[in-house]
């Protein structure tokens, strides 16, 4: 039976900042990094070390029996951030949705409740992990319980056991973790120690005479500076001893029952994850159809608990598919959604193109280079829930010949065009022989322009503003690597939907986003962004003439300054 004890707080403020340079903001302006970074590294503890046994501790607001002891105990912290104080609420309610319990002890603090619970838990027959960046625990570690230090720096998560704490200590014994505290002191908390006796000393002085006790009793082998120090504040060793001590007799009860991996919440963590915009999270666990069974643990396991995490990490692990945010989706969402594949269904389609103000259009390309991507189909847009996708010929003649059928549509200056990213769509018909005229609006720059720290993509738009999670293009062709499929291998009427609902989606979203643009920002995009978009898909169609034999000589002369 292998149990796992969480300090909670020190596993958040590692989430937290971890993402301090770039934290994660929902829509809404809220920091999540902490939330993001714990309920993910709990997922892949989770997954990785599989767990028959799990428990929380939470340090709880006010004095402990330590600030009775010392009243300038920890008196050098910081007061917590703001956005630690909004995530945990957040993490609780997670912690609730795995039905992992969580313990805490008012006068007490996480380190002593998870210290008396792994000394019970090990003399019931478990194997105890301790899971804190905290390198104090290691005056708990025993034959079965260990220290779980989450991953840093690039570095694998460590699990200490007996020999790894004595070597990193410098000691014998690992009682005498406390004694090294008691002499050298912890910044952190406030515990003074001895002036003057650091690491060094302090292991010296235990190889010698095994603890603090011992070394106050011999203080006469002690020649100079170290006596003297010792004597002047032999009280406030032993003070500091005591308050380096975690307490093994808090009034808590071990029972493994509460503590045992049982079923999840799922309904409450869906309802967590869909308010802090968890998508990649929700993919990750909610796509997951059953817990990991337990498994015996493996010291030095791989990962990256609690670490350096990062967004981009997280959409990279293995996942099924998306699991959607939000309730709405093709499924069960009322649409209209035609295939255009004969002379007669194209030639409705370009009639009612030509009576509309404005249409939304999308192209689905083989590949993410305008300039080289072969174009697949187009689909179009004319009101919510009504969209049409064209296939278009593989042979580029035949591809041309399509798309001239559309011209008078794409050329007329009078239709308004929608899209999300529409220069690639601009540049991509243009290698195709067609120009798209008449004013542009690009929901993607738009975003932009209303929420520049936000992601701007369809898929998050459309769950954001429009409560609907559209389809995963993983559904279609499934994830980056050498299997990954092209959209010809697509079946066509599943491509004429994903197609169509994109092009659905993106003229929703116009309706949704212009309206919220005030006066200043609607000149600023009317003005200088859709101008700028003509120009730039005319710079990249064009591309940019290079002299490669300037380059190239040119090269060699900043080796030499270089060096």
């Amino acid at each position: 039976m292998k149990l796992f004890l969480l300090d909670a707080y020190a596993l958040i403020y590692r989430a937290h900042f971890a993402f301090i340079k770039r934290p994660m903001l929902n829509s809404k302006g809220v920091n999540v990094s902490a939330v993001y970074g714990f309920v993910s590294g709990l997922w892949d503890l989770l997954q990785k070390e599989r767990p028959t046994h799990i428990a929380v501790a939470f340090d709880l607001s006010g004095p402990t029996f330590r600030h009775e002891m010392f009243t300038d105990y920890k008196a050098n912290r910081d007061e917590q951030p703001e956005d630690i104080t909004v995530a945990v609420p957040y993490i609780r309610k997670v912690l609730q949705g795995f039905d992992i319990p969580i313990l805490e002890m008012p006068g007490y603090e996480a380190d002593d409740v998870i210290g008396t619970l792994a000394k019970k838990a090990e003399a019931e027959g478990f194997t105890v992990y301790m899971m804190t960046p905290d390198k104090d625990y290691a005056q708990l570690v025993s034959e079965n319980i260990f220290l779980y230090k989450p991953a840093r720096m690039g570095n694998d998560i460590q699990v200490w056991g007996v020999p790894e704490v004595l070597a990193d200590w410098g000691i014998q014994r690992v009682e005498q973790v406390v004694d090294c505290l008691g002499l050298q002191g912890d910044s952190i908390d406030n515990i003074p120690g001895v002036p003057g006796i650091g690491p060094k000393n302090a292991q010296s002085l235990l190889a010698k005479y095994g603890s603090v006790e011992g070394i106050l009793s011999n203080l006469d082998q002690l020649a100079g500076k170290q006596q003297e120090a010792l004597r002047k504040y032999a009280d406030q060793a032993l003070l500091s001893k005591k308050l380096a001590a975690i307490d093994l007799a808090v009034p808590v009860t071990f029972d493994a029952d509460a503590c045992k991996m049982g079923d999840w919440h799922r309904d409450q963590l869906a309802a967590v994850f869909r308010e802090l915009e968890f998508r990649s999270l929700t993919a990750r666990i909610l796509g997951a159809e059953e817990r990991p069974e337990a498994s015996e643990p493996k010291a030095g396991a791989q990962g990256n608990l609690f670490g350096d995490a990062s967004p981009a990490a997280a959409q990279a692990d293995p996942a099924p598919a998306k699991a959607a945010l939000s309730d709405k989706n093709i499924s069960n969402t009322p649409h209209d959604y035609r295939l255009a594949d004969t002379p007669e269904a194209r030639r409705e389609l370009l009639d009612r193109l030509l009576s509309c103000d404005a249409v939304c259009f999308d192209t689905e390309t083989t590949g993410i280079d305008p300039t080289e991507a072969e174009l697949v189909g187009l689909s179009f847009a004319v009101r919510p829930q009504e969209a049409w996708y064209v296939p278009v010929p593989e042979k580029p003649e035949e591809a041309r010949q399509a798309l001239a059928f559309f011209k008078p549509f794409f050329e007329n200056e009078r239709i308004a065009k929608i899209g999300q990213n529409i220069k690639y769509d601009v540049i991509v018909l243009r290698f195709h022989g067609v120009e798209v005229k008449g004013t542009f609006y690009d929901t993607m720059i738009a975003h932009y322009l209303l929420e520049p720290d936000r992601r701007h993509n369809m898929d998050y738009l459309a769950e954001t503003y429009l409560d609907y999670s559209p389809v995963p293009i993983e559904s279609l062709i499934g994830k980056k690597g050498k299997n990954q499929l092209s959209m010809r291998d697509v079946p066509l009427r599943k491509l004429a939907d994903y197609a169509a609902e994109d092009a659905d989606v993106t003229l929703q979203l116009r309706e949704v986003l212009f309206p919220q643009m005030t006066e200043a920002v609607r000149k600023l995009y009317d003005e200088v962004e859709a101008p700028i978009i003509r120009v730039l898909a005319d710079i990249e169609s064009e591309g940019v003439r290079i002299d490669p034999d300037f380059l190239t000589a040119y090269s060699s002369v900043l080796e030499k300054e270089i060096k």
